[in-house]
């Protein structure tokens, strides 16, 4: 029977030679009816606007300009989709929650990211990236009420983690932990990332391996 720290260990290594393999930008979609086929496994990225989503791709991938970075939030505009190796296809979606951009583009973005979440079979999760210095908002309770609606398998991710004190990062994840606990689709675990310094990327490259294993790719 293999070990907990064994078989730990072997994720940890099958996320890192996932992630230094290829990565390419293969399409953007502006609209549900130019999605690119569904191919292997696919996850997705969602969070508000400027909690770095593009950011924490590069760190996964290594590549420093694989996903456009902005200070500008509201800068994402459609699902953009890259191809990280032959097995795995990674969605950086719009980000929510900027009011400063025209209401008719806001309600846009949301029916494609709605009409994405329920047509996707492949979609094996979403990570939820929530800005750790901040914690949920209501506005990130609403979009987990919509995954909850539509069953679709989704993660915290707190990004921005080198801002907060120890102590700090736990009363965050204490909170948003006992917030997700009677959430019929959240995964339990909440992961702490950095895209400045590295850090929680081996084990959210790590915990992507464990989703490619379950699903036999």
């Amino acid at each position: 029977m293999t070990s907990p720290d064994t078989e730990q260990a072997g994720l940890t290594e099958a996320g890192r030679l996932l992630f230094a393999g290829s990565a390419d930008f293969i399409a953007a979609a502006p609209s549900i009816g130019v999605l690119p086929p569904m191919d292997g496994v696919e996850i997705a990225f969602a969070g508000r606007s400027n909690v770095g989503k593009s950011s924490l791709v590069n760190a996964l991938t290594g590549r420093n300009t694989l996903a456009r970075t902005s200070h500008t939030p509201g800068r994402t505009q459609q699902l953009n989709f890259f191809k990280i190796g032959e097995r795995l296809t990674l969605v950086d979606m719009p980000g929510y929650g900027y009011a400063a951009v025209e209401k008719a583009k806001v309600a846009a973005w949301t029916d494609l990211i709605h009409a994405y979440l329920k047509g996707r079979a492949n979609l094996a999760r979403v990570f939820m990236l929530i800005d750790s210095r901040h914690g949920l908002k209501e506005i990130d309770t609403d979009v987990l009420d919509g995954l909850d609606k539509a069953a679709v398998s989704y993660q915290i991710v707190l990004t921005k983690g080198d801002a907060l004190k120890k102590h700090e990062i736990d009363a965050r994840i204490a909170g948003i932990q006992a917030a997700i606990a009677r959430r019929p689709a959240a995964f339990p675990e909440i992961l702490l990332t950095s895209s400045r310094d590295d850090r929680g990327v081996t084990e959210l490259r790590a915990c992507v391996a464990r989703l490619l294993s379950e699903r036999g790719a």
